[in-house]
């Protein structure tokens, strides 16, 4: 196996008469000062936090400073320096509009409008036919017929109990025809 040629030494190769500089071996306080720089240079080498989101930002770096300027800063207002009395002007108000209040209704109309709401209608329907209503439908219903109600003591209109008390009356009226006329089982 044939192994390659040492480097000449310094020595050999240098010609007689001329000195050789000495290498001296660096301490280790140098080594870590070197390292230390090193790393600083190798830290500052790379791109800017965010360079890769906000790319917008390296194609105005030269028109940024000339074209963003706060336009906030520096009033071309001059600011006065003595204090002058000047009657102060007196602040326009605008005339607030009047707001007209909606003529409340009477008790009647009142009735009649929420008797012939067509969403109360349709909840009593669902529930009628035994469906389960949102609670805001619930209470809606609720409130409406508590109204209802209400408008109705209000007015001295009794509900609908009418038909049990006329049924009442007719019983008594059948009772007394049957007899009178006698049995109609007895006619045979």
């Amino acid at each position: 196996m044939k192994q390659p040629n040492k480097a000449p030494r310094a020595d050999r190769a240098a010609p007689k008469g001329t000195a050789t500089p000495k290498r001296h071996k660096k301490t280790r306080v140098e080594l870590d000062i070197e390292a230390r720089e090193r790393k600083r240079q190798k830290r500052h080498s790379g791109n800017r936090s965010g360079a890769r989101t906000n790319v917008e930002g390296g194609n105005k770096k030269g028109q940024s400073e000339t074209q963003e300027k706060d336009p906030r800063i520096g009033s071309k207002v001059p600011v006065p320096l003595m204090v002058e009395s000047k009657a102060k002007a007196k602040p326009t108000t605008k005339p607030v509009a009047k707001v007209e209040a909606k003529p409340r209704l009477t008790p009647e109309e009142e009735l009649a409008k929420l008797e012939n709401d067509e969403r109360l209608d349709a909840l009593l329907d669902r529930l009628d036919n035994d469906e389960v209503l949102s609670k805001e439908d619930q209470a809606y219903v609720d409130l409406t017929l508590d109204r209802i109600d209400a408008l109705m003591e209000q007015l001295g209109i009794e509900l609908g109990d009418d038909e049990d008390d006329e049924e009442r009356e007719e019983k008594p009226e059948d009772i007394l025809k049957l007899l009178k006329s006698g049995n109609p089982k007895d006619t045979f």
